[in-house]
């Protein structure tokens, strides 16, 4: 059988394959099939200008196929926004106390950086916290952000 496909597929057999690959990645727009089609584009020149063995292509296919795929997975790796899953905020953001925070009750704080938008909230602490102190995020209970002291 390795010795009839070897005698019968040709070098735009390969060009043929990938081209309707390509067509196919049109229409299914996964990305999967662009990495197929150009590999056996590539193997189909290839072939046209060194005479390699069916082997050869196969193998040579696989290996352009299997790079385009882990390229595919690398430069649409999706980006993780957040570490909690709220937003563009981290438990690193630090702010300054602008109204004193007494224990479990309400004060305010400016941070450094917009934390869901606004750089201005209503916070809360487990221990007082004075008007000027540095503190950071330790939790997000909705509208309400937890801080402690730095």
């Amino acid at each position: 059988m390795l010795t009839f496909l070897s005698e019968t597929i040709v070098w735009w057999h390969w060009i043929v394959a990938g081209l309707v690959l390509l067509i196919i990645e049109m229409n299914v727009g996964t990305f999967i099939f662009l990495g197929l089609g150009l590999a056996a584009v590539i193997v189909g020149v290839t072939d046209l200008f060194m005479d390699i063995t069916f082997t050869t292509e196969i193998v040579l296919w696989t290996i352009l196929s299997i790079l385009a795929l882990i390229a595919w997975k690398i430069w649409f790796k999706e980006q993780t926004i957040s570490n909690i899953g709220q937003s563009n905020h981290s438990f690193d953001t630090q702010g300054t106390v602008t109204q004193e925070i007494h224990a479990h009750k309400r004060g305010k704080v400016l941070f450094d950086t917009p934390v869901l938008g606004n750089s201005s909230w209503h916070a809360t602490a487990d221990e007082a916290i004075p008007k000027g102190a540095r503190v950071k995020i330790t939790e997000v209970n909705g509208q309400i952000i937890e801080v402690t002291k730095l």
